[in-house]
């Protein structure tokens, strides 16, 4: 094939491309040729370590996973409606992973198309239309997902607020509605909940009923954000008591990156009616699944208007998803999660001890936020400033990105093989470029400053190489 250089692709990207289809780092975008492990390539062969991409979940380009892949399509790929190993041996892996009652998979191909059916599947159980969502969610692309992700229908050419969605605030308690600020931390949970059981009482009120609540276990869009324990419990029961169901989107953040659990709701020792899962599923192959209780699935078939989905489950798509969990297993990543999780929220923690610039840091395994604030007293979110520390980290060859409804939290979420010595090489990194904007203080103007060039990145062979953990405590000193 044709290799292009990167004007050649900017141009005709420029050309070919709809706009609004955006780049990561607008201003110089990255073009990666190929990946490996927890590693991007540019076309100059540069490396970058990649601390956001949590589709190569294990892995960019994992050798099993790719020849799962391969070996499979050598031989067959067609669509589910011919018997095949694959798609029940795959059903059987999730179902292993499941509370009990969730026993039923149906196959899609992408996040969106989950959510989607997930939604379709509360509908026709519950008879009732009304959903309850959150601040600042996102659930996908589809219409029927952007209707109900505030992440998208809020903004000045959203869609608006539709009729039959119902917002309740994101359970954040640094910076949200209700806060460990303005009431008691422990009291959180509750207050955040009542809002889902209001709206469901003047739902009721309406002689309505409510089709089904759906959050992910935890926001990643909305800023990193873990729920306070006990949330999802008493918002499932005020749900379930208003005729709807629960759903809980697990595309960001399933599959073991919690590391104590296989999907992030068991940590708050709930069981959803309807889990979705997607993009770490397939490794960056485009392959997701819907599970569900017996009960609904059958409400779902008693309709007889046939579920079909021409690509979803085939045996290619199938045969990956099985070596994704193959590998989960046998690299042991959920226990990875948990070792480097820690290591990098100690370190994290470590970071925000030095530089007051950091209000607050959060998250659970591979899965951490760090919310810049401009002042802690005030949590002012510092948006300018995360657009900047991204900018700089990038040309330190370390990609993060910035995110939550001000944009100010930088997120992680890493491949699961991101190890000790990554993180070592992150938090230097990030204390060195915290160090430019403290001492650049004029913090409402940062944006303008220029650039400030700091020490030559790694080459990609002393990165490959780079095994020696730093001291912390020595090079984080307070």
């Amino acid at each position: 094939m044709e290799q292009l250089s990167k004007d050649q692709t900017i141009a005709l990207r420029e050309k070919l491309i709809g706009k609004s289809c955006q780049l990561f780092f607008k201003k110089n975008p990255l073009k990666i040729v190929r990946a490996e492990g927890q590693y991007m390539y540019d076309e100059k062969d540069e490396a970058y370590l990649d601390c956001i991409n949590n589709v190569a979940h294990v892995g960019h380009c994992h050798p099993d996973v790719v020849k799962a892949g391969c070996d499979q399509m050598k031989m067959l790929n067609t669509n589910n409606r011919f018997l095949h190993d694959n798609i029940v041996l795959c059903a059987k892996r999730i179902i292993s992973t499941m509370p009990e009652k969730l026993s039923v998979c149906f196959f899609v191909n992408s996040g969106s198309e989950a959510n989607d059916l997930a939604i379709r599947l509360a509908q026709i159980h519950t008879g009732n239309k009304d959903i309850i969502t959150l601040e600042h969610a996102y659930h996908g692309h589809l219409t029927s997902l952007i209707e109900i992700s505030h992440y998208k229908f809020n903004l000045p050419g959203g869609i608006g607020q539709k009729p039959h969605v119902h917002l309740a605030s994101s359970p954040d308690t640094y910076r949200g509605k209700f806060n460990d600020i303005t009431h008691n931390k422990e009291d959180l949970a509750d207050i955040y909940a009542n809002e889902i059981k209001e709206i469901c009482e003047n739902v009721q009120k309406d002689g309505k009923g409510i089709c089904a609540y759906i959050a992910e276990s935890m926001l990643s869009c909305g800023g990193q954000i873990v729920p306070p324990s006990g949330y999802f419990k008493k918002v499932y029961e005020n749900v379930r008591k208003a005729g709807g169901v629960c759903i809980a989107d697990e595309v960001q953040v399933g599959f073991g990156r919690v590391g104590k659990h296989w999907w992030a709701f068991q940590m708050q020792d709930v069981v959803p009616d309807i889990v979705t899962m997607g993009k770490p599923m397939g490794n960056g192959h485009p392959v997701a699944a819907v599970v569900t209780t017996p009960e609904i699935a059958e409400s779902f078939r008693k309709t007889g208007v046939e579920y079909f989905n021409t690509y979803g489950g085939n045996p290619v798509s199938c045969a990956i998803a099985n070596a994704v969990f193959d590998t989960i297993e046998k690299e042991n990543l959920r226990e990875k999660a948990i070792v480097v999780g820690e290591h990098l929220l100690d370190s994290c923690h470590l970071l925000a001890r030095k530089h007051s610039i950091i209000g607050d840091v959060r998250g659970l395994g591979l899965f951490v936020g760090i919310e810049l604030v401009k002042d802690r007293e005030t949590r002012i979110p510092a948006t300018e400033i995360a657009s900047y520390v991204v900018s700089r980290m990038k040309e330190e060859h370390i990609l993060l990105s910035s995110d939550g409804p001000d944009c100010n939290v930088i997120k992680f979420k890493p491949p699961m093989v991101f190890n000790k010595e990554n993180v070592d090489e992150v938090i230097t990194t990030l204390d060195r470029v915290l160090k430019e904007v403290r001492e650049n203080t004029e913090l409402d103007s940062l944006i303008k400053l220029p650039v400030i060039k700091s020490e030559k990145v790694m080459s990609k062979d002393a990165r490959n190489t780079f095994k020696k953990p730093i001291n912390k405590e020595e090079t984080l000193s307070i």
